[in-house]
Protein backbone atom coordinates (compact mmCIF):
# COMPACT_ATOMS: atom_id res chain seq x y z
CA UNK A 1 0.00 0.00 0.00
CA UNK A 2 1.37 3.39 -0.91
CA UNK A 3 1.88 6.22 1.55
CA UNK A 4 -0.67 8.34 -0.33
CA UNK A 5 -3.44 5.71 0.17
CA UNK A 6 -2.72 5.56 3.93
CA UNK A 7 -3.08 9.38 4.15
CA UNK A 8 -6.38 9.21 2.25
CA UNK A 9 -7.73 6.56 4.67
CA UNK A 10 -6.76 8.73 7.61
CA UNK A 11 -8.40 11.73 6.01
CA UNK A 12 -11.70 9.91 5.50
CA UNK A 13 -11.64 8.51 9.02
CA UNK A 14 -11.13 12.00 10.48
CA UNK A 15 -13.84 13.42 8.23
CA UNK A 16 -16.37 10.76 9.34
CA UNK A 17 -15.42 11.32 12.99
CA UNK A 18 -15.90 15.10 12.63
CA UNK A 19 -19.38 14.57 11.15
CA UNK A 20 -20.29 12.16 13.93
CA UNK A 21 -19.11 14.74 16.48
CA UNK A 22 -21.18 17.52 14.86
CA UNK A 23 -24.33 15.37 14.72
CA UNK A 24 -23.76 14.14 18.28
CA UNK A 25 -23.28 17.70 19.54
CA UNK A 26 -26.48 18.81 17.76
CA UNK A 27 -28.47 15.96 19.34
CA UNK A 28 -27.14 16.73 22.83
CA UNK A 29 -27.75 20.47 22.36
CA UNK A 30 -31.33 19.88 21.15
CA UNK A 31 -32.00 17.55 24.08
CA UNK A 32 -30.68 20.06 26.63
CA UNK A 33 -32.49 22.98 24.99
CA UNK A 34 -35.83 21.14 24.84
CA UNK A 35 -35.63 19.65 28.35
CA UNK A 36 -34.08 22.50 30.36
CA UNK A 37 -34.50 25.80 28.48
CA UNK A 38 -37.65 25.83 26.34
CA UNK A 39 -40.94 23.96 26.11
CA UNK A 40 -43.04 23.76 22.95
CA UNK A 41 -46.81 23.52 23.10
CA UNK A 42 -49.81 23.63 20.85
CA UNK A 43 -53.12 25.33 21.57
CA UNK A 44 -55.48 22.98 19.70
CA UNK A 45 -58.72 24.84 20.47
CA UNK A 46 -59.96 28.40 20.70
CA UNK A 47 -59.78 28.43 24.52
CA UNK A 48 -57.13 31.19 24.56
CA UNK A 49 -58.53 33.36 21.75
CA UNK A 50 -58.00 36.26 21.03
CA UNK A 51 -54.62 36.15 22.75
CA UNK A 52 -53.58 32.88 21.08
CA UNK A 53 -55.39 31.59 18.01
CA UNK A 54 -56.61 28.01 17.67
CA UNK A 55 -53.93 25.57 16.40
CA UNK A 56 -51.10 27.95 17.30
CA UNK A 57 -47.67 26.71 18.31
CA UNK A 58 -45.95 28.48 21.19
CA UNK A 59 -42.63 28.44 23.00
CA UNK A 60 -42.33 28.78 26.74
CA UNK A 61 -39.27 29.35 28.88
CA UNK A 62 -38.69 26.64 31.46
CA UNK A 63 -36.39 28.86 33.55
CA UNK A 64 -38.93 31.70 33.94
CA UNK A 65 -39.87 30.50 37.41
CA UNK A 66 -36.49 29.30 38.67
CA UNK A 67 -35.96 32.56 40.56
CA UNK A 68 -39.39 34.24 40.41
CA UNK A 69 -42.87 33.07 41.29
CA UNK A 70 -45.63 32.87 38.67
CA UNK A 71 -47.76 36.01 38.61
CA UNK A 72 -51.40 36.72 37.96
CA UNK A 73 -51.89 37.22 34.24
CA UNK A 74 -48.98 34.99 33.16
CA UNK A 75 -49.80 32.54 30.39
CA UNK A 76 -48.33 29.22 31.43
CA UNK A 77 -47.70 25.80 29.93
CA UNK A 78 -48.39 23.04 32.41
CA UNK A 79 -48.76 19.28 32.59
CA UNK A 80 -52.33 18.08 32.50
CA UNK A 81 -53.71 14.60 33.03
CA UNK A 82 -53.56 13.69 29.33
CA UNK A 83 -51.48 16.43 27.67
CA UNK A 84 -49.88 19.82 28.22
CA UNK A 85 -52.20 22.79 28.62
CA UNK A 86 -51.88 26.54 28.03
CA UNK A 87 -53.95 28.86 30.24
CA UNK A 88 -53.74 32.19 32.07
CA UNK A 89 -53.08 32.40 35.82
CA UNK A 90 -56.06 34.05 37.53
CA UNK A 91 -55.65 33.10 41.20
CA UNK A 92 -52.49 32.81 43.29
CA UNK A 93 -51.62 30.48 46.20
CA UNK A 94 -53.66 31.11 49.34
CA UNK A 95 -56.13 33.48 47.71
CA UNK A 96 -59.91 33.26 47.72
CA UNK A 97 -61.57 33.65 44.37
CA UNK A 98 -65.23 34.24 43.60
CA UNK A 99 -66.75 34.23 40.13
CA UNK A 100 -70.14 35.89 39.87
CA UNK A 101 -71.98 37.64 37.03
CA UNK A 102 -68.96 37.39 34.70
CA UNK A 103 -66.59 39.03 37.15
CA UNK A 104 -63.70 37.59 39.14
CA UNK A 105 -63.49 38.81 42.73
CA UNK A 106 -60.19 38.15 44.48
CA UNK A 107 -59.29 38.28 48.16
CA UNK A 108 -55.51 38.19 48.54
CA UNK A 109 -53.62 36.56 51.40
CA UNK A 110 -53.25 40.09 52.88
CA UNK A 111 -57.05 40.55 52.94
CA UNK A 112 -57.14 43.01 50.01
CA UNK A 113 -60.26 42.61 47.88
CA UNK A 114 -60.59 43.66 44.24
CA UNK A 115 -62.30 42.84 40.96
CA UNK A 116 -59.91 41.49 38.34
CA UNK A 117 -59.59 43.72 35.27
CA UNK A 118 -59.53 41.48 32.19
CA UNK A 119 -59.08 43.43 28.96
CA UNK A 120 -57.77 40.30 27.20
CA UNK A 121 -61.13 38.46 27.13
CA UNK A 122 -62.35 37.59 23.64
CA UNK A 123 -65.98 38.56 24.08
CA UNK A 124 -68.66 39.16 26.67
CA UNK A 125 -68.48 36.35 29.20
CA UNK A 126 -71.92 34.69 29.31
CA UNK A 127 -71.29 30.97 29.98
CA UNK A 128 -70.07 29.32 33.22
CA UNK A 129 -69.90 32.78 34.77
CA UNK A 130 -70.83 31.88 38.32
CA UNK A 131 -71.53 31.79 41.07
CA UNK A 132 -68.39 29.82 42.00
CA UNK A 133 -66.08 30.12 44.98
CA UNK A 134 -62.56 28.74 45.34
CA UNK A 135 -59.89 28.71 48.04
CA UNK A 136 -56.60 28.18 46.27
CA UNK A 137 -54.21 25.87 48.15
CA UNK A 138 -50.61 26.85 48.85
CA UNK A 139 -48.23 26.04 45.96
CA UNK A 140 -51.18 25.97 43.53
CA UNK A 141 -52.74 28.31 40.98
CA UNK A 142 -56.20 28.81 39.49
CA UNK A 143 -56.14 29.13 35.68
CA UNK A 144 -58.69 29.93 32.98
CA UNK A 145 -58.69 30.42 29.23
CA UNK A 146 -59.18 33.88 27.73
CA UNK A 147 -62.17 32.69 25.69
CA UNK A 148 -64.27 32.11 28.81
CA UNK A 149 -67.39 31.03 26.95
CA UNK A 150 -65.63 28.12 25.23
CA UNK A 151 -62.69 27.28 27.48
CA UNK A 152 -62.60 24.01 29.38
CA UNK A 153 -60.54 25.15 32.32
CA UNK A 154 -60.33 25.04 36.13
CA UNK A 155 -64.03 25.85 36.44
CA UNK A 156 -64.91 22.44 34.97
CA UNK A 157 -61.91 20.26 35.94
CA UNK A 158 -62.13 17.68 38.70
CA UNK A 159 -58.80 18.93 40.11
CA UNK A 160 -59.41 22.68 40.08
CA UNK A 161 -55.83 23.84 40.72
CA UNK A 162 -52.48 23.66 38.97
CA UNK A 163 -49.70 22.71 41.38
CA UNK A 164 -46.49 24.71 40.97
CA UNK A 165 -44.56 21.51 40.17
CA UNK A 166 -46.80 20.94 37.11
CA UNK A 167 -45.85 24.31 35.56
CA UNK A 168 -43.41 23.66 32.72
CA UNK A 169 -42.79 27.27 31.73
CA UNK A 170 -44.09 30.71 30.90
CA UNK A 171 -45.42 31.10 27.35
CA UNK A 172 -43.50 33.88 25.60
CA UNK A 173 -43.64 33.47 21.81
CA UNK A 174 -46.24 32.26 19.35
CA UNK A 175 -44.40 31.08 16.22
CA UNK A 176 -47.13 29.51 14.13
CA UNK A 177 -49.24 30.38 12.21
CA UNK A 178 -47.71 33.83 12.72
CA UNK A 179 -44.88 35.08 14.90
CA UNK A 180 -45.63 37.36 17.85
CA UNK A 181 -44.69 37.87 21.49
CA UNK A 182 -47.10 36.99 24.29
CA UNK A 183 -47.31 39.45 27.18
Amino acid sequence: MSEENVKDKGYYFREVCSWIAVVGFAIVAAYLLNNFIIVNAEVPTGSMENTIASESRIVGLRFSYWFDEPERGDIIIFEGTEKNYVKRIIGLPGEKLKIEDSKVYITTTDGEEFVLEEDYLKEEWTMMNGPYEYEIPEDSYFVMGDNRNWSIDARSWKDKYVHKDAIMGKAVICYSPKLYMLD
